[in-house]
This record gives C-alpha cells, structure tokens and sequence, in this order.
C-alpha cells in the first residue's frame, strides 16, 4: 500500500476456523494450539524504512458479511487452561451472534450486550538480527524452566511458560506455506520454521498486545524493522478484556 492510502484487511479467526458454530465443546477442548494465531498481511508500506515509525489508523472494524457470529471457551487444563483453570478444569464454549455493535448467545440466554472490536494481534516484521534476539532471549528462559532461576510459578499452579520458542508444527508461513503441506517436505520451509517467532508473546514489534480499546477511531504507532515495514495482524476480539486474562474472548 501507499502512504496514507486506505485499504481493508479480512482476517480469519485465530484458529484457523477449527472453533464451529454448534453446540459442542470437543473443538474447543481439542484445539491444536500450536497453529495460533492465523493472521493477514504482512501488508507492505511504499516508501518504510528501518528505524521509522509506521502510524496506524482504524476506522473501522467489523464482523465479515454472512460471518457474524463469535465464541467464548474455557480452554481443558490439559490443553493450556486459562486464568482459573484450577477451578474450571473442562472445555466449555459459547456461540454468539453479532448484530451491529451488539450480541448475544444461545448458550447463555437473556444475555445481550455491546462490544469493542479490536485486534488482538497487530504488528510490524523483525529484522533478522532482532529475530535472533527474541530466539536468544526465550531459549534462555525456557533453559531456566525446573531450576532455581525459574521465573514462573509452572511447578505450584497451572501457569503457561514464558517463552514460545519456534516450532515446525503448526507453523504458517505465509507464501511458503502452511506445515501440513510443507513440514519436513521442503529444506526452505523448514529452515524458516526452525527460527520464525510464535505470535503468542507481544514484542518489540507490538504482536499479541490486546488492548481492548484499540478500537475505531485509534491511532497506533509502530516501529518499523525492515524495508516496507510488513505489518500483519488478527486474532480478531468482538470483546475481550485488556490483556487477555482469561485467555479467551
């Protein structure tokens, strides 16, 4: 895109559309976590160069046409859990319909209230030292996990660890292709996946940042890495608390 030009994104949901729209919980209690987040982009921007800031405007965000529904889970505990996985242990999930700026579900009758559409995940390409930085940064935290220098609670309460480090399984990379085609079928393929980053953890670069106010209207301001900048986003929220507490929204 241009400078200044306007243009719209369609972005799945995180999952890749494993998540249905019907009255079970199975999906949601076996959802492949390794494949999240599915995003759209990277969009290039003429004329973004390193060190740069890259200025992002919504002026709106929405529901896709014929695609207006939603859902709520409470992920297993044996599957990642979430805020208060040790008191609510099982899979559950919810269906909710959009209507305008409104929805409401099936599964939880009389309920009906009014959302703020936001991204959860947002941002800008690293550079390939700066991707070797993140590699590096994780691998040490993950090397910490079991050992005093430990620096999560994993061993007392159903935490998640804190680092993601690279993983072929679930990988989705762009033009190169998606893992069940490509892992372990293509040398390129595999060589990017043994380094790209997980989406999981919000960067430098903005990432997976879930700031329920990053509505219409906002303005956001990221750091550009590389020529072109290469923004991505999705893991679209029709409402979700600031920072994802819950894990699910």
């Amino acid at each position: 895109v241009k400078e200044g030009e306007k243009f719209r994104v369609e972005c799945v949901d995180w999952t890749g559309g494993q998540i249905k729209n019907n009255d079970s919980s199975d999906d949601v209690k076996n959802v492949d976590l390794s494949q999240v987040h599915y995003l759209s982009g990277p969009i290039t921007v003429e004329g973004a160069q390193p060190g740069d800031l890259l200025k992002v405007e919504f002026l709106n965000l929405g529901a896709l046409d014929d695609d207006e529904w939603g859902f709520t889970g409470t992920f297993a505990k044996e599957n990642g859990g979430g805020f208060l996985t040790d008191h609510f242990p099982k899979a559950t999930k919810a269906c909710w319909d959009i209507d305008g700026i409104y929805c409401s579900s099936r599964h939880i009758p009389g309920v009906k209230f009014a959302g703020l559409i936001h991204p959860g995940l947002i941002g800008t390409a690293p550079s390939e030292e700066l991707l070797k930085m993140w590699n590096e940064r994780e691998a040490t935290l993950v090397a910490e996990e079991g050992t005093d220098a430990e620096k999560t609670l994993c061993g007392c309460l159903a935490t998640r660890p804190l680092a993601c480090l690279p993983e072929a399984k679930g990988a989705m990379l762009g033009k190169l292709g998606h893992f069940v085609e490509k892992s372990g079928k293509d040398d390129e393929w595999d060589m990017v996946a043994s380094e790209a980053a997980r989406t999981v953890p919000g960067r430098e670069n903005g990432g997976n940042c879930d700031i329920k106010n990053l509505s219409r209207g906002c303005t956001v301001y990221f750091p550009v890495f590389v020529e072109g900048a290469n923004l991505s986003m999705g893991d679209m929220h029709f409402s979700q608390g600031d920072g994802e507490v819950s894990f699910c929204g």
